[in-house]
């Protein structure tokens, strides 16, 4: 509990903008030496230091001690697209409750994956071939197959230790990176068609894999193309994860289609990969497959969904199966209760036992 008291006693003092000297004065610490201690996790905060710094700063006891709340220890990296400021940092502090309980539950239950923190090697001063060559050599690694897209989520979480959360979000969310000192996560908005969700998880995979060499924005633009250098990166990383140049090789002779094929094959193979058609286009003309101005001169909307328009999206079911487990064995074990945990995750005590059902969880007694 030291660690992240520290760490939100941090966060408080950056919030109110006061200087580590500040705070020492306010606890009455000759230096601020023993502020830093307490920051980083060195030194302990005592019951009297603790009363001091809910009257003082004036935050709440349970700010400072409740083990649910992320507040000063994670740092995100959004993929959305015109979602406010005040309106994406709210949603973050919904998502950090549901980190938060992963983080204190999963120990408890013996399911605290191995840190197994790995690294592309790359920087921002590498190339898109190269970022593409990282992406190809991931999917040979990992075994990830001919539609690299089924068996991703599952890897990132049994070989890489990822927990994988698909999510609701607010209209503009795609997903999200998020790092911590002993866990990274990613979340994906559930509501988006599978071929966004699939490019946004190798995205932000390649955001947690090249975290330490170049740290992502808190916030970025959910696209495909563009975006700054390290955006660039990880879709072009992304691109060749779910769409590796050998399978779509093997698949089509790209060259030799007219447009009326090409529109065809595109919607076709797009959907056989778990991708969006248009992600395929573009990672066509990264790999000269299909020469840019053919690319330009396809219609949207020949390509939205696939070639199906404006078809709704089937959402696969909220979270993840290691999760909803975690979630159940502490339930039972009685580290939460059934409706603490409900409430953690935003739903009713009923809804929560759909979910262990719907995963093939064992449920908890008391549901």
């Amino acid at each position: 509990m030291a660690n992240f008291i520290g760490a939100r006693i941090k966060a408080l003092r950056e919030e109110r903008k006061l200087s580590q000297d500040d705070l020492a004065r306010v606890f009455g610490f000759k230096d601020r030496q023993t502020v830093s201690a307490i920051e980083t996790g060195e030194r302990k905060v005592s019951a009297e230091e603790l009363v001091i710094a809910v009257e003082k700063l004036g935050a709440s006891l349970d700010y400072f001690t409740n083990p649910f709340l992320l507040v000063g220890e994670g740092r995100f990296s959004w993929r959305q697209t015109n979602v406010g400021a005040q309106a994406l940092n709210g949603y973050e502090r919904s998502a950090g409750r549901w980190i938060a309980a992963y983080r204190a539950l999963s120990p408890q239950v013996g399911r605290a994956a191995p840190l197994l923190r790995r690294s592309l090697g790359l920087t921002p001063r590498h190339s898109f071939e190269d970022a593409m060559e990282a992406g190809e050599r991931f999917v040979v690694e990992f075994e990830l197959g001919d539609v690299p897209a089924g068996r991703l989520a599952e890897v990132m979480e049994r070989a890489l230790g990822i927990l994988v959360l698909r999510v609701d979000a607010f209209d503009g969310i795609s997903g999200a990176a998020c790092r911590l000192p002993e866990l990274d996560v990613v979340l994906i908005n559930r509501n988006e068609v599978e071929g966004r969700r699939n490019f946004d998880l190798s995205h932000e995979l390649f955001h947690i894999l090249t975290w330490d060499t170049m740290p992502p924005e808190h916030s970025e633009a959910a696209i495909e193309t563009g975006g700054n250098r390290v955006e660039q990166l990880a879709n072009n990383f992304a691109s060749a994860v779910l769409m590796p140049a050998k399978v779509l090789d093997g698949l089509v002779d790209w060259a030799a289609l007219d447009d009326g094929a090409l529109i065809k094959h595109l919607n076709g193979v797009a959907d056989q990969l778990k991708v969006t058609a248009s992600a395929l286009k573009w990672r066509l003309v990264a790999l000269n497959r299909l020469k840019l101005a053919a690319a330009r001169a396809i219609p949207d909307a020949a390509l939205r969904n696939n070639g199906r328009g404006e078809a709704a999206a089937v959402p696969p079911p909220p979270f993840s199966k290691p999760f909803v487990e975690v979630i159940g064995l502490a339930i039972e074990a009685g580290h939460v209760s059934a409706r603490r945990a409900s409430g953690l995750l935003d739903l009713t005590v009923d809804d929560l036992g759909d979910l262990f059902e719907v995963y093939g969880a064992p449920s908890p007694i008391e549901l």
